[in-house]
C-alpha cells in the first residue's frame, strides 16, 4: 500500500498510530516545550520530534501511541494550545484556522486508515464537547468530498473564516457551533498517509518567484501528481521559500520534486540555496545520492522514523 512504512529489518510488535498536530506558534519555544510536555503525560505516547520555525510562526510535534492513548494525548495537546495560543496576535506567512491548525492521525503499524478515520472523529467530537473548537474533518475523515483537501477547508485562513462561518452556511464546522472560539479559531482533524514536508529555499528576496515556481511544481495547476506547494517569504533571513507536501512520494518523491523546483528556478535565473525535510520521513523516501540531499539543512538520522521507532521498541523491551 502507498505511504505504508516499510523495512524488511524492522518490525513493531505495538499497534501504532501516527499523529503529527500542527501549532500556530514558532517563535516561543517554551510554548512548544509546554505542548509537548504535555503529550507525554498520557501513559502511552511518546514525542519523536518536534519542529519550530520562525517565519512560518509554526510548530509540528510528531508523536506516537497506541489507539487507546493516542486520542487522549492529541486532545491534551489541542487543550494546551488553547491555554497558550491566541489567535488575535499570530502573525505568521504560514496559512492557519487555528491554535491548533491540523491534527492528523496517521496509521503506523498493526492499525487501518479505517481505524484512524474513527479515531479522528472520536477526536473532533471530543473537541468540541471539552474545548468549545469548532472543527473540520478533511482526508479520509472528511465527511463532505469538498473537504478532503485541507486548503479547501483552511480557505484564507482565521480571519476570513471568522467572518464566514457566520455568513455562509457552506462554512459550517462538521462539529460545532458556527462560530470560531475566540482566542483559538477552529480545527482541521483528519486521518491520511504518511505525508512528507519537503522545503526548497531560494536565494532571492523575490516572493513572487518563489510563488510561481509553486505553482508550476504542484498537482492542481498542472504540475507533479501528489504534490502541493506554497511559496513563503522568510524575512528573518532574506530568502524565499518553496514549501511543499508530498502527500504520496512513491507517486512523487523527494528527489523528483527537488528537481522541478530547480529546473523552474534555473527557467526564473535562482540559485538554490538548501533544502529542508519538516518532521519525520520514512527511510525507503530518502535517497541520499540526490542532488537534494547535501543541500538538506540540519538533517539527522533522528528524522529517519524507522530509527526512532526502533529505539522505542528497544526501551520496551
Amino acid at each position: 500500500m502507498a505511504n505504508q512504512i516499510r523495512n524488511p529489518q524492522f518490525a513493531i510488535r505495538s499497534r501504532l498510530v501516527e499523529c503529527v498536530p500542527n501549532f500556530s506558534e514558532g517563535r516561543k519555544a517554551d510554548t512548544v516545550d509546554r505542548i509537548a510536555r504535555a503529550v507525554e503525560s498520557v501513559k502511552g505516547a511518546v514525542v519523536l520530534n518536534r519542529h519550530i520555525d520562525f517565519d512560518h510562526n509554526r510548530s509540528v510535534i510528531t508523536f506516537v501511541g497506541e489507539p487507546r492513548a493516542i486520542v487522549d494525548a492529541a486532545i491534551i495537546a489541542v487543550a494546551t494550545a488553547k491555554e497558550l495560543i491566541d489567535l488575535r496576535n499570530h502573525l505568521g506567512v504560514h496559512p492557519r484556522i487555528g491554535a491548533t491548525d491540523v491534527l492528523p492521525f496517521v496509521p503506523v503499524s498493526g492499525v487501518t486508515m479505517d481505524e484512524c478515520v474513527k479515531l479522528a472523529h472520536e477526536a473532533g467530537r471530543r473537541i468540541w464537547d471539552e474545548l468549545s473548537i469548532p472543527v473540520y474533518f478533511y482526508e479520509h475523515a472528511a465527511l463532505r468530498p469538498d473537504r478532503a483537501r485541507l486548503e479547501n477547508v483552511r480557505g484564507k485562513g482565521f480571519e476570513w473564516l471568522r467572518e464566514e462561518i457566520r455568513a455562509n452556511p457552506d462554512r459550517a464546522p462538521d462539529v460545532g457551533e458556527p462560530q470560531l472560539h475566540e482566542t483559538a479559531g477552529a480545527i482541521a482533524v483528519g486521518a491520511r498517509p504518511f505525508l512528507i514536508a519537503f522545503n526548497v529555499n531560494l536565494l532571492t528576496s523575490d516572493l513572487s518567484i518563489a510563488r510561481s515556481i509553486a505553482r508550476e511544481v504542484r498537482e492542481r495547476d498542472g504540475g507533479l501528481a501528489s504534490l502541493k506547494a506554497l511559496g513563503f517569504d522568510l524575512q528573518s533571513r532574506g530568502v524565499v521559500q518553496v514549501s511543499m507536501n508530498l502527500v504520496d512520494y512513491e507517486q512523487t518523491g523527494i528527489a523528483r520534486a527537488f528537481e522541478a523546483v530547480r529546473e523552474a528556478a534555473v527557467r526564473h535565473n535562482v540559485k538554490v540555496l538548501s533544502t529542508e525535510i519538516v518532521g519525520l520521513v520514512p527511510r525507503a523516501a530518502l535517497d541520499r545520492q540526490a542532488s537534494y540531499f547535501p543541500l538538506l539543512e540540519d538533517f539527522h538520522e533522528t528524522v529517519v522514523i524507522e530509527s526512532l521507532l526502533a529505539s522505542l521498541e528497544k526501551n520496551r523491551k
